[in-house]
């Protein structure tokens, strides 16, 4: 192996090694469930094979495993929807098998009853265990010698399944219960990051004229595929929300029921709505030049554009401190905020005085003026609402929370 290769090695290693050194990094999450995995698995199988002697053991470890979810409350919920899940096909097949016996037909009837009771809403994602729960008995059922054998064997899956179920839920509560609080930040900066690498993309190009058309259509696919990340980032928020139920931690016990969650759904619905209006301003810039028709633009559609470029770089300033949100410096922050959205106003403002300077028509519909000019009066709306949502929490921090 050259120097080269192995430099870059262990480059890469320095690099994981990094990782994991971050609380919230992915990297030690991942090292983290695995471990907990493994133990939960490991005492599972201890209690089922080395002190139960089960027959079959290795329902224990597999229940366990399955119960390490990402939040404590998941694994409390998963964990009785998993057990109730198996014990109903535990019972389908003692009722059917134990009164016709183990022929085709009998198999047949568990197998219709049991994949019906697993579309049960109640049971959730855990349904499909119904089924794989009756099979699993039908099968230790067959290979028992008589009717008191079989209770017992049957009897023993839901035992087995109790317990690893109970050990994985144990697992995850004692050893490092899983805080995900700070994910709700991270779904906001996200948000706020894209509408800023878009509009610092756009205010360049519009500030020196009319973009072209390739230039435009690229804009509005970008915006376009924004939905993946809205997505994402809402799924962040549940999740930190969701963490804190249950969850052992002294500091999660204290961020229950505090108002920075409510701030921070506000603020992420505001960056949503955001998206929508950059999107509809790409839109209206693309469909531009489909308008055209080969004319091409009125000669006050530069200066105009000059104008909008130097509101777009605002809100670039504005979604600039907003990439980068933590709540233990949220009093600063939203202080930048709130004078980043007085200048964004002030931006605003000169693009209406161009538009009455210039007589620009906003209503005309084959004019893009219009539009552009309420998606800017909506996106200085958004940006105001936003400064003083963070800025109302900042000024009543929930209690217990941390302070810079």
């Amino acid at each position: 192996m050259s120097d080269t290769a192995t430099r870059e090695k262990w480059e890469r290693v320095a690099d994981w090694g990094r990782r994991l050194r971050r609380p919230e990094s992915s990297a030690r999450r991942s090292l983290l469930l695995v471990l907990k995995s493994a133990l939960a698995a490991t005492v599972s199988w201890f209690v089922s094979y080395e002190l139960m002697n089960a027959t079959s053991p290795a329902f224990a470890p597999f229940s366990a495993v399955l119960m390490v979810q990402v939040t404590v409350y998941q694994s409390v919920v998963q964990s009785l929807r998993y057990v109730g899940a198996v014990a109903a096909g535990v019972a389908v097949q003692a009722v059917l098998g134990l009164s016709a016996g183990p022929d085709l037909v009998t198999f047949a009837l568990v197998a219709l009853v049991a994949l019906a009771i697993s579309r049960w809403r109640v049971l959730g994602a855990q349904g499909t265990q119904v089924a794989t729960a009756a099979f699993f008995a039908f099968a230790t059922y067959t290979g028992a010698s008589d009717n008191v054998d079989q209770v017992k064997e049957l009897g023993q899956i839901v035992l087995l399944v109790l317990i690893g179920s109970a050990v994985g839920v144990g697992v995850n509560v004692l050893v490092a219960p899983p805080l995900r609080y700070r994910s709700a930040e991270w779904g906001i900066r996200a948000l706020a990051q894209e509408i800023h690498d878009l509009l610092d993309t756009m205010a360049p190009e519009l500030g020196e004229g009319a973009p072209d058309a390739d230039t435009t259509q690229g804009w509005r696919n970008r915006a376009d595929r924004t939905g993946t990340l809205i997505a994402q980032s809402r799924e962040g928020l549940r999740t930190a929300r969701e963490s804190l139920r249950l969850n052992p931690r002294p500091w999660a016990r204290r961020r229950r029921g505090t108002l920075t969650f409510e701030a921070y759904d506000r603020t992420m619905e505001a960056l949503v709505r955001m998206i929508s209006q950059v999107t509809a301003v790409t839109r209206s810039l693309d469909q531009q030049h489909q308008d055209e028709e080969g004319n091409g633009p009125g000669p006050d559609y530069a200066p105009f554009l000059r104008a909008y470029a130097t509101f777009l770089s605002s809100v670039v300033d504005f979604t600039e401190i907003l990439a980068t949100l933590d709540e233990d410096h949220l009093s600063d922050q939203a202080g930048r905020l709130d004078e980043a959205a007085d200048g964004l106003e002030r931006c605003r403002g000169e693009v209406v005085r161009t538009t009455e300077e210039r007589g620009l028509s906003l209503t005309d519909p084959t004019e893009p003026y219009g539009v552009l000019v309420v998606e800017a009066t909506r996106l200085s709306e958004e940006c105001r609402y936003t400064a003083q949502v963070l800025g109302r929490s900042a000024e009543n921090p929930p209690n217990g929370s941390r302070t810079a």
